[in-house]
């Protein structure tokens, strides 16, 4: 019986059909060894040889485990972050986010080993009730922001092409986007305006944060265009560990805690995590083992303070195994926000114990807090002093964008003087500018309703 605990060590998520699909592969299934008079076995199953440190170059706590015990342990992971928070019903439409790195690879994979299972399910059901959830791949091209490496993308693309195609069956459509379709569909006119927009950022930083919004703005648009209801990213608790720290330095705190949850709901198109439990320590090994093909597009490191934080964490974590796992959970204690949940399913399709599991990991409306206001730029919910800031707002477009951003980004993004501000301005995607022309009347209402005590009404302003 499976104890359902994401802490278990013992690894039960399994049942008896997985545990036969899940069997070492020949290449990890030998005998025991002896070391010094004891036998060197699997701490969990106690019958096959832990994974060889030498053999796949990575050591810790995972090469504890067998092949087989590894696997399904990861995967155990994964599945009980799925059904716990209700990322993936049976009448889902989800895209998952592909970049040809590790953490991309294997959720890719997990979500196609789910899907191809329910797929059996509902061809060994007699009513077939329950329909299989469709999935869809979109990797997002940036080499015309990168275009040393147009090359090496074009190669990469290729062999993403050949990698869907085996995740079959069911077929899975792969949607190769340019980065700069976010403007139009006028390749020349696209590519133009976003060199523009990020020749007009100075920092380092605000210049890698501004392309990571882009490329998400990017995603939500394949993913309405294209019918998807969950957006699938590949984040570790390596890269939200870093992100926990980078946020703080940045001044994000009050919004931090929106960005590390398994759900995001902020979006049009709802972002779930189901690797958050998962570091990239794992991911690595199991892409080795299981012969995952991976990219690496670009070489560069991140800069500035993302690069800085990246390396720091890096050094953290060789010191201590369990360094990023204790940001994560110490961050994890931070209340999340009211969108920080999927809706409650009341869909028949959906098997009840699903929707209770939902049910009761679901957030308390009392646990969370509540947000009406986002930032025009990055979409992070505005505290109370973003809100004041941007009471007092020019006549101006260019000037009313910036006040109606996030402190974060008017910091690290946004250019200092008027002339390079305008030009900013002038090279935003329609949406983000939608977004902040919508949001701002919200925020005034919004504002308003907290100051209201201190407004003199129309009667006392005459007198």
């Amino acid at each position: 019986m499976a104890c359902n605990s994401s802490n278990c060590q013992s690894n039960c998520y399994k049942n008896d059909e997985e545990q036969a699909e899940d069997s070492p592969s020949p290449a990890y299934r030998k005998s025991s060894t002896s070391i010094n008079g004891q036998n060197n076995l699997c701490v969990k199953c106690k019958a096959n040889e832990p994974i060889s440190c030498a053999s796949v170059g990575s050591g810790g706590d995972d090469t504890r485990f067998c092949y087989g015990c590894f696997r399904s342990n990861l995967y155990g992971k994964f599945r009980l972050s799925v059904t716990s928070h209700a990322m993936i019903t049976p009448s889902d439409n989800v895209l998952v986010a592909f970049s040809g790195g590790p953490a991309s690879s294997v959720a890719l994979q997990f979500v196609h080993e789910m899907q191809h299972r329910a797929l059996k399910n509902f061809e060994a059901s007699k009513d077939r009730s329950l329909p299989v959830f469709g999935v869809g791949v979109a990797f997002i091209d940036e080499s015309s922001v990168y275009p040393d490496a147009s090359e090496k993308v074009d190669d990469a693309i290729k062999e993403m092409r050949l990698i869907v195609s085996k995740l079959a069956p069911p077929m899975k459509q792969l949607h190769v986007v340019p980065i700069e379709n976010i403007y139009t569909s006028d390749s020349i006119d696209g590519k133009d305006r976003l060199t523009n927009l990020l020749n007009a950022v100075n920092d380092a930083t605000g210049k890698e944060d501004l392309l990571l919004h882009l490329r998400m703005l990017a995603l939500q648009k394949v993913a309405s265009q294209n019918g998807y209801n969950r957006l699938i990213i590949g984040s570790c608790t390596s890269r939200i560990a870093a992100h926990v720290l980078t946020a703080t330095v940045k001044g994000q705190g009050y919004s931090l805690s929106a960005d590390i949850q398994y759900v995001d709901a902020r979006w049009d198109v709802p972002v779930v995590l189901p690797l958050r439990d998962c570091t990239a320590q794992e991911l690595n090994l199991l892409c080795r083992i299981d012969g995952l093909k991976t990219f690496q597009l670009l070489n560069n490191p991140p800069a500035g303070i993302n690069g800085l934080v990246s390396s720091f964490v890096t050094l953290l974590q060789e010191e201590n195994p369990s360094r990023e796992c204790t940001i994560v959970r110490t961050a994890g204690k931070l209340t999340p926000f009211h969108f920080n949940r999927i809706p409650e399913i009341n869909d028949c399709n959906v098997p009840l114990a699903t929707r209770r599991r939902q049910k009761r990991y679901n957030l308390k409306t009392i646990e969370s807090m509540t947000s009406e206001s986002f930032c025009p730029l990055c979409n992070s919910p505005l505290s109370n002093s973003d809100l004041l800031s941007s009471s007092s707002l020019e006549s101006c477009q260019s000037s009313r964008f910036v006040g109606a951003c996030c402190s974060s980004c008017r910091f690290q993004i946004l250019p200092k003087d008027s002339s390079s501000r305008e030009h900013f301005y002038t090279s935003l995607p329609q949406q983000l500018v939608a977004r902040m022309k919508y949001g701002s009347c919200d925020n005034s209402s919004s504002l308003r309703q907290q100051i209201q005590d201190c407004l003199l009404s129309d009667s006392e302003d005459e007198s």
